[in-house]
């Protein structure tokens, strides 16, 4: 994968996919053997960009959070991404494809303006790839967690999750680090409404009982 993608930065690595995509149709598994192991990091940051505001689409979180944690894995155990085979045999029009993808060289580069390396020890090595690997699968599952309705309950590990990939792909330790912190305030807020939504069930228990006494 080396000699496809010999650029420096993310955005020039997306640009030379682009370029090697073939001319009608791609598959999958076509797409994951293309952009190889750096290409799914740069997947999880563009699975991520949908959910970069207070309120997501309903039900998409679920979608992307899945290929996410299936990413996870295979960054944790230093390995291809499993994913179904009749996923991975799906096609998809590369017209389409291109598309999205040039979309998401824009916000590449914008990410790029605002990460260098740094921090190496959080974003280089054994442990360290296996600890990020197990912070993006904890993101995406809080990402397919039931409050899609919830101000910001998408966005805060969608936002886990794009710190994560860019502080890995980066060399960022400091991103890394942000990905972590980010995890951690989103267990905070879910904890929070869970809280306050058995608090508000209570409430509602004991004032059904108070009107039938």
């Amino acid at each position: 994968m080396s000699e496809l993608l010999p650029e420096k930065t993310l955005r020039e690595k997306m640009t030379r996919v682009i370029e090697s995509l073939p001319s009608d149709q791609v598959t999958l598994a076509a797409v994951l053997e293309l952009i190889g192991r750096e290409g799914l990091l740069l997947f999880c940051v563009f699975l991520t960009l949908p959910f970069m505001v207070p309120v997501s689409i309903p039900g998409v979180s679920t979608v992307f959070g899945a290929v996410i944690v299936l990413v996870g894995f295979s960054v944790m155990f230093d390995r291809k991404p499993w994913l179904p085979a009749r996923l991975m045999k799906r096609s998809f029009p590369v017209a389409k494809l291109r598309v999205a993808l040039e979309k998401g060289t824009i916000w590449l580069k914008r990410l790029e303006r605002i990460s260098h390396p740094r921090l190496p020890r959080l974003a280089e090595g054994v442990v360290a790839t296996r600890v990020n690997g197990f912070m993006l699968v904890v993101g995406a599952l809080l990402l397919m967690a039931p409050f899609g309705l919830v101000p910001f309950s998408n966005t805060l590990p969608g936002l886990a999750i794009l710190f994560l990939a860019v502080g890995v792909l980066q060399k960022d330790g400091g991103c890394v680090l942000l990905g972590y912190l980010t995890n951690l305030a989103t267990f905070v807020y879910f904890a929070f409404l869970i809280l306050t939504g058995a608090a508000a069930m209570r409430e509602a228990v004991r004032k059904m009982l108070e009107l039938f006494s």
